[in-house]
């Protein structure tokens, strides 16, 4: 499981990496000068993503507490914060570009985001569960 947080935490590095870059330049692009969702994404796959997988790393390095359901747990997990991104690109580019939106749609997208938020955030409540199972092994 190590490498494969490495792993995960060098390609959530890239992706906001990316999510920056495409920020700034989309935003430039269009002349948009306010603020737009757009800006959040950088750091949301920072920290929820590069940072949290390389603390997994260092935890399991520690504890070892990871088992057979920590799989469906990661897959979730990522999810969560990939929908919760969608979510974030869609609120976005209807920010910059100046889309109208219908009522509907507007709380569609808040919905992903928000079912994104809800998936990220029991996931992170499991890990620490199993975290904390392992460390009391320890003590």
């Amino acid at each position: 499981m190590i490498k494969r947080y490495a792993n995960l935490a060098l390609a959530y590095a890239v992706i906001a990496m990316v999510s920056g870059v495409f920020y700034r330049e989309f935003t430039k692009f269009n002349q948009f000068t306010g603020q737009t969702n757009l800006s959040v994404m950088h750091t949301h796959y920072f920290l929820l993503g590069m940072v949290f997988f390389l603390v997994l790393l260092l935890l399991e390095k520690a504890l070892s507490f990871s088992d057979r359901s920590t799989s469906r747990i990661l897959i979730v997990y990522q999810a969560g914060l990939n929908i919760t991104g969608l979510g974030f690109l869609m609120r976005g580019l209807v920010q910059v570009l100046a889309i109208e939106c219908s009522r509907g749609l507007d709380a569609s997208i808040s919905g992903i985001a928000g079912i994104g938020h809800i998936l990220t955030g029991v996931c992170i409540v499991l890990f620490l569960l199993k975290i904390k199972k392992a460390a009391s092994r320890e003590a």
